[in-house]
């Protein structure tokens, strides 16, 4: 007969589309995980404890202190967090509780950070950028953290100085899917080349970046252009456009890239190539060194 399961703590990650949940011990080991499809999208306020029971109520067995972050802090998450704005610790003491109807249950959200000028926000890439450093202390340097709104962050101290977003991962998407780029743009293949023909195009002429989105289409039209080498010209176009803006932060600068798989290995190719190198670090890891240092922090 296989023993219950019994968390010490359970850590959360809870995005737009999706929860993630590990039991942990009180040494800071998994114990066991889970995740669904229960994001933040998808509930009302009065959905989140149900969607966390569902998934990890059978962890459950005593007073539980649950530790969570991302979109779950939202406007229309379970609780609000309010943004912590920079410059600010990567490891907030402000969490906010949740309110809950399980007896046994006690819920604290991390905080986004916001910043006023340029205006900005994120919501759960604080607590990875905790994570990182909390396994890397004393590091300063900028921390990249690619995805659908990619954040270019500055830490100095054990402290988010500043930080930008990037929207290129939902302009990939919008236009291979949505513009007459559609016709021309294959859903996966690659082609190492035109990446990075068209990574230096962007770098060197940014401003040239709408008339060579559609020179994919007339180049297809009219020469064959593969849909794979449009896919990835199309990425290096847009990587190259972010990389030329986010240039004085990364410019000269330490650099980690937090993520896994496909998308983070295009952006150390892509800042290899202005020799600049970059340390590749696992996203998921990470998160959970954050929670867990939430965690520590919010027990003394």
């Amino acid at each position: 007969m296989t023993a219950a399961i019994k968390a010490d703590w359970i850590a959360a990650d809870w995005g737009t589309s999706n929860l993630r949940v590990w039991a942990m011990a009180h040494d800071g080991s998994v114990v066991a995980e889970a995740c669904s499809d229960q994001g933040m999208g998808k509930l009302d306020r009065d959905g989140f404890e149900p969607a966390f029971l569902d998934l990890a109520g059978a962890w459950i067995d005593g007073p539980t202190t649950v530790i969570a972050c991302g979109m779950v802090g939202a406007r229309q998450g379970w609780a609000e967090a309010k943004y912590a704005r920079v410059p600010c610790p990567a490891t907030s003491d402000a969490l906010s509780q949740a309110t809950t109807k399980h007896p046994d249950l006690s819920v604290h959200i991390i905080p986004g950070v916001c910043q006023d000028s340029p205006a900005d926000v994120m919501r759960g890439e604080e607590t990875q950028i905790a994570g990182f450093l909390a396994r890397n202390l004393n590091w300063d340097g900028v921390i990249c953290l690619p995805g659908t709104h990619t954040k270019w962050v500055h830490v100095s101290a054990n402290e988010i100085v500043s930080f930008q977003t990037f929207m290129t991962g939902e302009m990939f998407a919008a236009i291979s899917q949505s513009t007459v780029l559609r016709h021309s743009v294959a859903s996966e293949g690659w082609d190492d080349t035109a990446f990075e023909t068209a990574l230096s195009d962007t770098m060197s002429r940014p401003e040239r970046l709408a008339t060579n989105l559609f020179s994919l289409r007339a180049e297809g039209l009219l020469h064959d252009m593969s849909a794979t080498t449009a896919r990835a010209r199309l990425s290096g176009l847009l990587i190259g456009a972010e990389l030329a803006g986010a240039r004085p932060y990364w410019l000269g600068q330490q650099i980690a890239v937090i993520g896994a798989g496909k998308i983070s290995a295009l952006y150390i190719k892509a800042l290899g190539l202005q020799g600049v190198p970059a340390t590749q670090v696992q996203g998921d890891s990470v998160t959970l060194a954050g929670l867990t240092a939430a965690y520590r922090r919010l027990k003394g």
